[in-house]
């Protein structure tokens, strides 16, 4: 039976993406510490090892136990615009954590590793952004992305350690941590519905971006497991989105739902204003389709989001406080 490892299990993507494997006859070996999602996300089927991918020891005593095949590393924490007030926490979670399990990759012979990157690597030029257009990251956490990309690629080209990289973008389904305060902007929506708040938005909400359906990513993730060594696929949706109208969908389905809450805007943040990838070379080699419906998917997710338990929203420790944006003030 082929082995596969999966960094970060208990999240979004991956709770459901393990599920999909070990449904394909698959063993998965999950990682996760259980600092930004919930155990009982996880498949029971799982074999599971509750660590940080920081301590070293642990995760080569995996790698060594195991005997692991594929290697898909998902685990980092999404700091997008939260990361330079978190700077060090950012390149210790994205970055180090990372280059500990290419080293073990490397070490015990994986026969592939596939990354998931993210879109926020271009930022730079008139979307949508292609595989092959310069990046040029402009936060922390960007950066820490790139800089896996580059690392990965040393390592094959120094070790021949086999690779896929992987940039998708807003995925959203259930599995979803919605008691986090700064990520997952849709979720944060709900949440702040089912708690009679008003939904926050950043700026005028002109901003431009595409909400993914994830049960259209399982079988492109599978499929590079064995196939388009060193390439780099963006994956996504087809359409894209104004915020401000997204905002409206979850208001709207709030509203069929008893939650009649308000739209409030809040001071612009330091983003790119219009960003989305174009994913034709997805669609040309790993025959990638796209059929996100985004009212019927948020419809679905706010149900969800109605059977959970009530847990705490927190706020990060930050390492920076000046020009913090007023909305993730303690």
């Amino acid at each position: 039976m082929t082995k596969v490892l999966i960094t970060w299990v208990a999240g979004l993507v991956w709770a459901n993406f393990s599920r999909y494997l070990l449904n394909r006859g698959y063993e998965v070996i999950g990682i996760d510490d259980f600092s930004g999602w919930y155990r009982d996300f996880v498949d029971e089927r799982v074999k599971l090892y509750d660590i940080n991918l920081i301590e070293y020891e642990k995760l080569e005593e995996i790698f060594k136990k195991e005997n692991i095949d594929y290697v898909y590393h998902f685990a980092a924490y999404a700091a997008e615009w939260l990361s330079p007030f978190m700077r060090r926490f950012n390149y210790t979670n994205n970055l180090i954590c990372s280059v500990n399990v290419i080293n073990n990759c490397i070490n015990y012979n994986v026969k592939k590793l596939i990354f998931t990157s993210s879109m926020s690597v271009y930022w730079f030029g008139n979307p949508p952004f292609v595989e092959s257009q310069q990046q040029a990251p402009i936060d922390p956490y960007w950066i820490a992305k790139y800089s896996v990309e580059q690392d990965i690629k040393q390592a094959h080209d120094q070790f021949w350690l086999r690779y896929t990289i992987i940039r998708p973008h807003n995925i959203i389904w259930i599995y979803q941590n919605i008691w986090d305060k700064y990520r997952n902007v849709v979720w944060i929506w709900i949440r702040q519905c089912i708690n009679w708040e008003k939904i926050s938005i950043f700026g005028d909400g002109e901003q431009k971006r595409a909400f993914s359906d994830i049960y259209y990513y399982m079988e492109p993730f599978e499929k590079v497991m064995t196939v388009w060594d060193s390439e780099i696929f963006n994956l996504w949706a087809d359409q894209e989105y104004r915020i401000i109208d997204v905002a409206n969908i979850v208001k709207n389905i709030a509203k069929k739902k008893w939650f009649d809450v308000d739209i409030l805007h809040y001071e612009a943040r330091h983003e790119v204003k219009i960003a989305y990838s174009d994913h034709t070379k997805a669609k040309t080699m790993l025959d990638f389709k796209d059929g996100t419906d985004i009212n019927i998917l948020i419809e679905k997710m706010f149900d969800w989001a109605l059977t959970q338990p009530k847990r705490e929203v927190k706020y990060k420790d930050y390492e920076v406080e000046k020009n913090i944006y007023s909305f993730w003030k303690k």
